[in-house]
């Protein structure tokens, strides 16, 4: 095959594939290279590094053998593909590990036996980018949503026809108990593109909380004109779902607006998603009043915000309660995730009797450090003190408001320093008292490493041995916090 007849195939190939010519020359480039590599291992045993040069305007080539530069201690490892860095230096004294040494070598004729080699080389990279192209037209698209035709199902999950793109949907990525089949169109959100996968190169969900902001964008005019504002959501996948909502436009009612006219909007995207309750949340810059919002139906008598821990604890009549947590928790914990806080359900009785046992805790906690009687003692509680770092360290004036005399209030704040002196000892001392190992675990705090102490806990094994709910109670955590450091703690067991 002449030069003029490698340019007039590349171009035909070209055309009738839609794609570069570059492609096609380079698919040419590498079936040379693989038919000369042939050619040399046959004639003299050598596994040769080929590289050939094609040049774009005349069709003519040259060929390379390489090796791969490597460092001298290292040595040959596959000596006719590899060179160590001084030998190659001596032709090339600029020449670096990991660069190539190329020696031109005889070029084999492209005839028949070499247009039959390249055949399927081309063939296949003309397959990769036109499925590339493909993919790139299908994502300069911008949409976030595809939708199909499902074509089949396979172990991974189902295969979804989308003009010429194949997407798909992974079981794990379909909602419960949803029944789709051969022939239904199926719409998801694109969570990945993988151009090196071998079967489908986007995947898609029916699951992920995205797919359900762009549902309600779909469907709701006024977020697409900016006036509406989905901030977050969270799903509990074919049961229940929770979205926050905030009007940038103050005279549109953010919740109206969603559920439409007669519900026509919200049920629009509910028939989506297999008839998944859906609950709309006004979002609210006050961390308690979103929590408040998100808990909806239920109605909050109380609220009470420990920003410290990210724990809001909410009290609700008895009637209120059902309401409040959900079926198998499912509202409070989908209000959790939506509010990025902690939140506790106490009845009004339940948080009374919290009240009165962290009351009496303070009350023991005076009495028995400031020494002094149950008049002073009441006197403090009923001011709103509530530790004796308070009653150390605030103004002197804040406690001349409680009425109690000059002398009476530089005992009291003398003994609470002492009280506190005392304690940071004691601390230390239990702290000196644990294991090493203990002490050096990630997320274990001096705070912790004392509280922990206190119950007799100095060692790996003190800890490993714990539940997870006996944790909680001896330390201020959560619950993911608890199993974590319980989980470290018992690494050793298994190394």
């Amino acid at each position: 095959m002449s030069n003029k007849e490698v340019l007039i195939l590349v171009d035909v190939l070209a055309r009738e594939k839609n794609v570069d010519k570059n492609i096609v020359f380079a698919a040419l480039e590498l079936a040379l290279a693989s038919a000369t590599k042939k050619r040399h291992h046959k004639q003299f045993n050598e596994d040769l590094d080929v590289r050939i040069e094609m040049d774009r305007q005349t069709g003519e080539y040259t060929s390379y053998r390489r090796w791969l530069v490597v460092p001298n201690e290292q040595g040959l490892q596959v000596p006719d593909k590899e060179i160590l860095l001084f030998e190659a230096q001596e032709d090339l004294p600029e020449i670096e590990v990991n660069d190539f040494l190329e020696e031109e070598i005889e070029s084999i004729e492209f005839g028949r036996i070499g247009a039959q080699a390249a055949k399927q080389v081309i063939l296949q990279k003309i397959r990769e980018a036109e499925r590339e192209q493909v993919i790139n037209d299908f994502l300069e698209r911008d949409d976030k949503i595809a939708m199909g035709v499902v074509k089949r199902a396979d172990r991974f999950g189902l295969i979804i026809e989308s003009g010429k793109v194949e997407l798909l949907l992974r079981r794990e990525n379909m909602i419960p108990k949803e029944n789709i089949r051969a022939g239904d169109r199926v719409r998801g959100y694109i969570i990945k593109v993988d151009k090196e996968a071998r079967g489908p190169h986007i995947e898609i969900s029916r699951t992920s909380p995205e797919f359900l902001i762009k549902l309600f964008e779909n469907e709701v005019p006024e977020i697409q004109q900016g006036l509406l504002q989905i901030v977050s959501a969270v799903r509990d996948p074919g049961l229940r779902a929770k979205i926050s909502v905030r009007a940038i436009d103050k005279k549109i009612d953010p919740i109206g607006t969603c559920v439409g006219m007669r519900g026509s909007r919200v049920t629009s995207v509910r028939s989506e998603i297999c008839n998944e309750a859906v609950d709309i949340v006004v979002w609210a810059d006050e961390p308690a009043q979103y929590v408040i919002n998100s808990l909806s139906p239920a109605q909050v008598k109380s609220i009470l915000v420990d920003e410290e821990t990210q724990t809001i604890e909410v009290v609700v009549d008895e009637q209120e309660l059902a309401i409040a947590i959900g079926r198998n928790g499912q509202n409070v914990k989908l209000a959790s995730e939506l509010t990025g806080w902690k939140i506790d359900i106490l009845t009004s009785e339940e948080s009374e009797q919290k009240q009165q046992i962290e009351l009496e805790k303070v009350y023991n906690l005076f009495k028995s450090n400031l020494k002094v009687d149950d008049e002073v003692v009441s006197l403090l509680l009923d001011n709103g003190f509530n530790s004796l770092e308070e009653i150390a360290y605030v103004p002197i004036s804040e406690l001349h408001e409680i009425g109690l005399s000059d002398d009476d209030l530089q005992i009291v704040r003398s003994r609470a320093r002492e009280a506190l002196l005392t304690i940071e000892l004691v601390a230390e001392e239990n702290i000196d008292n644990t294991n090493v190992e203990l002490r050096n675990i990630d997320g274990i705090t001096p705070d912790i490493l004392s509280t922990l102490a206190s119950q007799n806990i100095n060692s790996l094994d003190d800890l490993a041995e714990l539940s997870t709910d006996e944790l909680i109670e001896y330390v201020d955590i959560n619950e993911e916090q608890a199993k974590a450091l319980i989980l470290k703690a018992r690494e050793h067991w298994f190394n």
